[in-house]
């Protein structure tokens, strides 16, 4: 049993998706400290060549966890973000077919930072063809942090093999979960050029850039996860 874990983050890169069709299970780490350092209420689209940040102006205080943070829609941003995507996309192959999906979903009003993100991700991920079984972490017992936290996850749901970023190898130990018999693995995502409306393909960007210009085609070649 494969499982991955992640922040809700807002309209993530591929590599996030590539986590997820990676593992037979995915967490989203939905009751955990909001972070403005971290991507839950921000990415990139590409806009005239350049990468434009789409931002949330959010209603937090510190130490509020993801379930607690509410977006401002009174501030007018949704509007604002998909006038951006339009400006940025509304050339692109599959304008038609993508665009009218994340309006919709953009246009619904959450209660979360956490729901919205939650949502998104969801959605699009199955549209790419992704079958694998989602789950809140709000909806499990969390008592530790950081790597045992992980490895708590994963036990309760008879996880053989985690998959995790990068950015966790300075605080776990493969010796830590493999005594708990699981084996710790890392993501190997890299980027792949895609058909982009750049004079210099630029990585990393949102998925919407992805779906603009490829569609909901599953970008991940299966057999060599």
């Amino acid at each position: 049993m494969i499982i991955s874990i992640h922040q809700p983050d807002y309209i993530p890169y591929l590599g996030y998706f590539y986590k997820i069709a990676c593992s037979d299970k995915f967490i989203f780490l939905d009751n955990v400290q909001f972070s403005s350092s971290n991507m839950h209420h921000w990415n990139k689209i590409l806009l005239n060549d350049k990468e434009t940040r789409l931002k949330i102006p959010l209603d937090y205080h510190f130490g509020d966890n993801l379930t607690e943070v509410r977006c401002k829609y009174e501030l007018g941003w949704v509007k604002k973000h998909l006038l951006l995507i339009q400006d940025a996309y509304s050339e692109a192959p599959y304008f038609e077919q993508v665009y009218p999906e994340i309006e919709k979903k953009l246009n619904t009003q959450y209660s979360s930072l956490a729901e919205l993100n939650i949502a998104l991700n969801t959605h699009i991920a199955r549209r790419m063809g992704l079958e694998t079984e989602f789950i809140l972490a709000s909806s499990m017992k969390m008592n530790e942090k950081k790597e045992n936290l992980v490895i708590d996850l994963c036990k309760q749901l008879n996880g053989t093999c985690y998959i995790s970023g990068n950015g966790a190898r300075n605080y776990q130990s493969e010796e830590h979960f493999l005594a708990r018999g699981i084996e710790l693995k890392y993501t190997d995502f890299e980027p792949e050029k895609y058909c982009q409306n750049s004079e210099k393909f630029v990585p990393n960007l949102s998925v919407i850039d992805y779906l603009m210009n490829c569609g909901w085609n599953n970008p991940f070649r299966m057999n060599d996860i």
